[in-house]
């Protein structure tokens, strides 16, 4: 009996091999006409004034590029049964998901085409920009400034090159957070499991960068006051500046500095080493459990707090 419930299976295999087969063959080998749905590209000209940007999708990836013709448009590429609805209401233009999808829907083995919603506006200064998406990833180009850029999601990366008057705040579950060449009021980054890299920032305020899982860099960034929290993760720092505090934590994970200061710092792990090179003389205050310490003899300066459960605190002042 189990021999011919085996044959019966492979002879189901071999059978839907063959149609699978036959199926490509007759659509020229196009493994995209398998697809449960083809996708649809729609555009949506803004003609009327806009300072403030809102975004709610499901699945998709989000574009911004300066507009060749001076005028603001919207395209998506889309599921037809998820179609991104496009609106001008009181001065903000609005793109909100409406999912019309059925369980059987999602069915499908394979996934050829990525929605898409990309919006092309004239370079220039915007008030708010809002975006919430579940999976997805963010561009936004030097093209632009915000007063404020809030973005939130669950599973994709964030690239932002735009500059923000107030605060620019990004939070994603699982991706990464680059930030390049920008001036902000105050920065708010979180990831939960990815990693976050901030290259030639200027912060007037605040900077506060929270991992879970994942590794921080920052390269030539200035803050008026640096926090950082994380789990799992080196925090790495190159010529990064505070005019007020560093509070740096750590539970597992490696602090490095390269030419970097601040008035004052504080900085805790429990399993990693503290290391690298500060800009003034401080006055140190150091502890470890186990591990080695080396650091200047000064009795002037900031003060530098660094206490470890297990690692090394070795730091130098040129």
């Amino acid at each position: 009996m189990t021999k011919k419930w085996i044959i019966i299976g492979i002879l189901l295999i071999l059978l839907g091999l063959f149609l699978f087969v036959g199926a490509t063959a007759v659509n020229g080998w196009d493994l995209s006409t398998l697809s449960v749905s083809q996708f649809e590209t729609n555009t949506y000209e803004i003609s009327d004034p806009f300072q403030d940007i809102h975004i709610s999708t499901d699945t998709a990836d989000i574009r911004f590029l300066p507009s060749d013709d001076g005028k603001a448009k919207v395209i998506c590429h889309e599921d037809p049964k998820a179609k991104h609805l496009t609106a001008l209401r009181d001065g903000t233009i609005s793109i909100e998901v409406s999912n019309t999808r059925k369980w059987y829907d999602y069915i499908t083995i394979f996934h050829f085409e990525t929605p898409s919603i990309t919006i092309y506006l004239p370079s220039g200064t915007y008030k708010d920009l809002i975006i919430r998406q579940s999976t997805g990833n963010t561009q936004l180009p030097e093209a632009f400034v915000f007063e404020t850029i809030r973005i939130s999601g669950s599973t994709g990366h964030v690239d932002c090159r735009s500059s923000v008057t107030g605060l620019l705040q990004i939070k994603v579950s699982t991706g990464d957070i680059h930030v390049e060449a920008v001036n902000a009021g105050d920065v708010d980054l979180t990831v939960s499991t990815g990693m976050i890299t901030l290259s030639s920032v200027t912060c007037e305020g605040d900077l506060s960068l929270r991992l879970s899982t994942g590794k921080a860099t920052l390269l030539n960034t200035t803050c008026q006051n640096l926090t950082s929290t994380g789990d799992t993760g080196d925090l790495l720092l190159t010529n990064a500046i505070a005019a007020g505090k560093f509070d740096l934590q750590r539970d597992t994970g490696d602090i490095r500095f390269d030419r970097c200061d601040a008035s004052e710092l504080l900085i805790k792990t429990d399993t990693g080493h503290v290391t690298g090179s500060l800009l003034t003389a401080k006055v140190f205050l150091v502890h470890t459990d186990t591990g080695h310490v080396r650091v200047p003899s000064s009795t002037t300066g900031g003060k530098c707090e660094i206490r470890t459960d297990t690692g090394d605190i070795r730091i130098d002042i040129p």
